[in-house]
């Protein structure tokens, strides 16, 4: 009998991933919790004729690793790793951890070297990902720690997750593939814009998106899914921006973060609570204090902030800001060891302007 974890892990493999026969498959999952759906996702890649590899420890080690480690130690990044980057077609990841606040006390110059230290690996992923030669997905297993992020039950929580991802219907890959014929065409409408203004609380703001492509996220690297983005044109950025949503980055939060952006770089950045963390993930490497993306979040089964951006950036009516790296199959040249998406409520008056035009209102698309 098939339960909702094989349907899971059918969307991940066939869908998000395609995987073919002969594939290699990391399937790498935060801590044991998830071993439902890594079985699944296992099984399934079998069955697809790939092969299957599992990075799963009992628990993430990440907290210790940031206390203990030494600046050679973060400096390091161990060769097998990168040879997986380098080689692997696809790449599974599933979030589930045991503990959301483990970094909350994390040294943040120790985080910020780390960072640097990685960010080689995110951009051979991104480009190996660009050029068509590696894909992968992120997804999340419901955990006790989630919901109580979220301040729901396990129950209500899992609930929340299986609707997010349309495992509540009978085909979600059609419903993801639905999703994707109507982001399209808004893709394709603002492919040929060469300005994007929002205003709203606190907002006034301009990006330069000519020659840029939009995309449409309908499942092929994150699950759940919901949005629309593009990287904007790293100078052709000016104005300010407020958001009103919590803002969690490494199970630290901060709240009321109001940036001025000139000429794409971040001059001015405050925020109510966190200003600390803020200041010096911004402060992290050269490309922290550019933009890199720039999303409307359109699943409208998402309609509150839960603590987990991998949700939170999707929520209908919405739209998100990432500080730091960029996406190349965008068109986008930030780098960056740093990618926080900063997200705003737009049912709150918020606006949209396309080359003048109003094409998004209180958090619906006009188009």
């Amino acid at each position: 009998m098939k339960t909702v974890w094989d349907k899971y892990a059918q969307v991940l493999v066939d869908y998000s991933t395609d995987v073919q026969k002969g594939d290699t498959v990391q399937i790498r999952a935060t801590s044991a919790e998830a071993k439902e759906l890594v079985k699944a996702v296992y099984k399934r890649v079998l069955k697809k004729g790939g092969h299957p590899i599992v990075r799963t420890s009992i628990v993430d080690l990440t907290d210790t690793f940031i206390k203990y480690a030494t600046d050679e130690q973060l400096d390091y990044v161990d060769p097998i790793t990168k040879m997986e980057y380098e080689t692997i077609d696809k790449f599974i990841s599933i979030g589930a951890p045991l503990n959301t606040k483990s970094m909350a006390r994390a040294d943040l110059n120790k985080l910020s070297r780390r960072g640097k230290a990685t960010k080689q690996l995110s951009e051979i992923l991104m480009s190996r990902s660009a050029k068509g030669e590696a894909s992968w997905v992120i997804g999340d297993f419901p955990t006790n720690a989630l919901a109580q992020e979220a301040k729901m039950s396990l129950d209500e929580y899992t609930e929340f997750l299986i609707n997010s991802c349309y495992l509540n219907c009978e085909d979600p890959v059609a419903k993801l593939k639905e999703l994707d014929i109507k982001q399209t065409k808004w893709a394709e409408y603002l492919n040929n814009v060469k300005q994007i203004r929002i205003t709203g609380e606190k907002t006034d703001i301009t990006f330069n998106v000519e020659g840029r492509r939009w995309i449409s996220c309908s499942g092929k690297n994150n699950y759940p899914d919901g949005e629309v983005f593009t990287s904007p044109v790293e100078d052709g950025i000016n104005g300010e921006i407020y958001f009103d949503f919590p803002q969690n980055y490494r199970g630290n939060e901060a709240h009321g973060v109001h940036l001025w952006i000139e000429n794409g770089l971040i001059v001015k950045a405050e925020a109510e609570k966190g200003e600390e963390f803020l200041l010096a993930m911004l402060d992290m490497d050269e490309g922290s204090k550019g933009i890199g993306e720039i999303a409307i979040g359109t699943n409208d089964e998402i309609q509150e902030v839960t603590g987990n951006i991998l949700f939170d950036e999707k929520i209908g009516g919405s739209i998100h800001m990432a500080v730091g790296a960029s996406y190349p199959e965008t068109g986008g040249k930030n780098v960056s060891g740093l990618h926080w998406d900063l997200i705003k409520n737009m049912k709150n008056g918020g606006k949209i302007y396309a080359d003048g035009i109003l094409i998004y209102e209180n958090g619906k698309m006009l188009i």
